[in-house]
């Protein structure tokens, strides 16, 4: 029987790229005889697809290109071949599972731009919450259509399908191979066949599966145990005032609304929990620029470190927010501040409360901090020297040692203007 939720999301991906939605779409049945197809017909839709057309824009060069999307459809899962070195094995865990089918147009031209638009439909799907595109999870599967031709001409040349991509850079490079690989056999005077083959990573090939099939020898015909899919306008209208800001659209509102540069924007927006995530602690600060470094460098390398998500993350977005707040204000300097976010990774909680238990307050009282800058320049007269006779470098090194007299708490900005009137004078 027919999965509602499964047309629901199909049609979410296709309102999502702008694709025409479909009135009347229909399942039928495409025939054929594999061994990870066991009942020798799979259901799938033909000539009425739920939807027709979109486009999904990538960066080409200096400019944005748009890849077109001949279709979205709906069809059931097979099962999966797993070849090994000597043998084969089908696993049928997933077969009837559905699957939701997106077809390009034949106009991406190199590895590099397959691998963006790979990229920019996983980020667009996960933003419309359509599937979690977890490849490891087998969320997000490609099959290539590969094919050349000769420079200055228009007709494309007999097209392979690659099979057995299981990682987007596993696209990348099985194009880069089969690409050569047809140039090869076309200037050796060989001919490119129609057939299927299979990327082998560890090889570094493509290798014969089968020859593959022109579409009439699936003998496609209506599948008649599903009625007809027939979505009434109000109802296509409703899950469109659902969908959510796309990708670039995001992007570029942080770049007008908050004055990020477009790299961190990018960056951002990459994924929609930690774009969430910014929008959450902006709500609370003024400091955009600053919020951005703190996600981009240390909330992003904690969560490559750990292996969790933003999800899971034990510093809530107005916490980073009040942080920075203490830094722009002068209560803790960026030392003790990592070393507060690295506490409230482990244990949660607000940074004053760690700030003021763990003792962490920036020292910017000037008597404090003229003692020590005393002292250093009293323990370290060569470096006050080389200062005075023009090497700038000596001041810094006369900055660390203020700091580490003070355990990280001093106001580095306080003590360098500080180092700098003493020795000028």
């Amino acid at each position: 029987m027919m999965n509602g939720e499964a047309i629901r999301y199909t049609v979410m991906a296709g309102l999502m790229i702008g694709s025409r939605i479909s009135e009347y779409s229909k399942f039928d049945r495409k025939s054929y005889f594999y061994p990870d197809m066991p009942k020798n017909y799979q259901i799938t839709q033909y000539d009425k697809p739920l939807c027709i057309g979109g486009e999904v824009c990538i960066e080409a060069g200096e400019s944005m290109k748009a890849v077109r999307i001949t279709r979205i459809h709906l069809e059931e899962d097979v099962a999966k071949n797993m070849h090994f070195a000597s043998s084969s094995g089908i696993d049928f865990n997933r077969a009837g599972v559905p699957l939701m089918e997106i077809v390009t147009e034949p106009e991406i031209q190199t590895p590099d731009e397959a691998l963006k638009f790979l990229l920019a439909l996983k980020q667009i799907m996960e933003y419309a919450g359509v599937s979690e595109c977890n490849l490891e999870e087998g969320n997000v599967r490609c099959d290539v259509n590969c094919s050349i031709r000769p420079a200055g001409t228009a007709v494309l040349g007999t097209k392979t399908e690659l099979k057995n991509l299981n990682t987007f850079k596993g696209v990348f490079h099985a194009l880069e191979y089969e690409i050569h690989r047809q140039i090869d056999v076309v200037e050796k005077g060989g001919k490119i066949i129609q057939e299927t083959r299979r990327w082998d990573p560890d090889a570094g090939v493509t290798l014969p599966m089968r020859t593959k099939e022109e579409a009439h020898d699936y003998r496609y015909f209506p599948e008649p145990d599903l009625a007809p899919v027939v979505l009434s306008p109000d109802l296509v209208l409703e899950w469109k005032s659902k969908l959510p800001e796309l990708p670039r659209h995001r992007a570029e509102r942080f770049v007008s609304k908050y004055g990020l540069p477009a790299y961190d924007a990018g960056v951002l927006v990459a994924d929609k929990t930690v774009a969430d995530y910014f929008e959450r602690a902006a709500a609370c600060s003024s400091n955009y620029k600053g919020l951005s470094n703190w996600i981009m460098t240390e909330v992003l390398r904690h969560l490559a470190e750990t292996g969790k998500t933003m999800s899971t993350v034990n510093v809530a977005a107005e916490a980073l927010a009040e942080l920075v707040a203490m830094i722009d204000a002068g209560g803790v300097n960026n030392t003790a501040a990592k070393e507060v976010l690295n506490i409230m990774f482990e244990h949660g909680g607000r940074p004053a409360d760690i700030v003021r238990d763990r003792g962490l307050s920036q020292v910017s009282d000037t008597g404090a901090l003229s003692a020590l800058v005393e002292k250093a320049i009293a323990d370290n007269s060569k470096s006050a020297a080389d200062f005075r006779n023009g090497k700038a470098a000596a001041l810094q090194f006369l900055v660390g040692q203020v700091m580490r007299a003070s355990k990280g708490k001093a106001n580095a900005g306080m003590v360098l203007e500080m180092l700098r009137a003493k020795l000028d004078g």
